[in-house]
């Protein structure tokens, strides 16, 4: 469509995917009154851990998990827009170690700026990849907003004692990361017209990627806690395992994933402005070797991986089912007891 050819998405949002969030001390600000769970005997998990989504019991035995996601463009193309907020969105429901069931959209559009016809190839994209997740995108919402917004509203469904919550991890445990870091800096430099058409090629494959495997890490014991990384940064999602642990961590820089284009971005001085409002919630809980890992660390992730800790005596039959599945199969750290201020190393 020639309308699409000529529209930039990126160029009518202020912030880029994930990288709009409010930033993790905002957010704490916010909710820091807000405990539902303590309220509601049925509501397994709610936001006083910070996971990843709301949890409900509903027998006993089965749970409906319910979340939310949506965000600015992060791509130019329209279809790939509505894809990758689609999966985004759905991972969440993958994170608690769930089966998506169906899944609702969340549209605002600035239909005075852009075609409504662009509007719906974005629904397009986030069509497929419910389709892709064996789901039907039922219906939504769409607003008339000054800058294009879309995402899902997303209904789960887990066997209660399945659940995978991101405040079950113990001291010891082994740390996992199921995709590359970095998507923050080269989406950062697409706006500013500096990207490298194959980088970017790269970070489309990655936010498309739907991170089933915490699906098939449910009925896995061994699997003590998951949570995804997206716009708070490794450094931040980390931290709210940790501090729902009551654990610390200690990573390793040399192991986790990253992609192989971030130094070059790092130089072009392309640090999305979410890297910096992560880091001033975060930072002084964080000891660092290296200083400037911080921009790596705190990098906010749009449909970023899955951050798992897992018992250490299983260490080889997890990696191979990392392995089995074409994701990286390195530990990136370990949990390890909390008594001191800085709750996270990286050496």
């Amino acid at each position: 469509m020639d309308t699409q050819m000529k529209i930039r998405l990126t160029e009518y949002s202020h912030g880029a995917g994930c990288g709009c969030k409010l930033s993790p001390g905002v957010l704490s600000s916010i909710l820091q009154e807000d405990h539902p769970s303590h309220a509601f005997a049925n509501l397994l998990v709610g936001n006083d851990t910070k996971d990843d989504a709301a949890v409900v019991d509903l027998d006993g035995e089965t749970a409906i998990i319910s979340t939310t996601d949506f965000f600015m463009p992060i791509v130019d193309d329209p279809f790939d827009f509505g894809a990758i907020a689609a999966t985004n969105a759905i991972s969440d429901i993958y994170a608690m170690g769930g089966t998506p069931i169906v899944a609702i959209a969340i549209l605002g559009w600035p239909i005075d700026k852009i075609p409504a016809e662009v509007a719906g190839e974005v629904l397009r994209g986030g069509r497929q990849v419910c389709k892709d997740a064996g789901i039907a995108l039922a219906g939504g919402h769409s607003i008339d907003a000054p800058e294009p917004i879309f995402g899902l509203a997303v209904t789960g469904r887990i066997p209660v004692a399945h659940i995978k919550k991101n405040c079950s991890g113990k001291p010891g445990d082994l740390l996992y990361l199921t995709k590359p870091l970095g998507i923050g800096m080269v989406t950062t430099a697409q706006k500013k017209k500096l990207a490298n058409m194959a980088d970017l090629n790269l970070a489309r494959q990655s936010m498309l990627t739907l991170n089933r495997i915490g699906q098939s890490l449910a009925e896995k014991p061994y699997v003590h806690a998951i949570t995804d990384v997206t716009g708070f940064g490794l450094g931040g999602h980390l931290l709210e395992v940790c501090d729902g642990s009551g654990t610390g961590a200690h990573l390793f820089q040399h192991d986790i994933p990253v992609f192989d284009f971030v130094e070059k971005y790092i130089k072009l001085g392309c640090l999305p402005g979410g890297t910096n409002r992560n880091w001033a919630s975060y930072g002084h809980r964080i000891q660092l070797s290296d200083p400037d890992f911080y921009k790596i660390l705190a990098d906010p992730q749009t449909s970023g991986g899955l951050l798992i800790a897992i018992d250490p005596s299983q260490q080889k039959v997890f990696e191979h089912v990392l392995f089995s599945a074409g994701l990286p199969a390195r530990s990136i750290g370990h949990l390890t007891d909390q008594n001191r201020a800085t709750v996270i190393e990286v050496s």
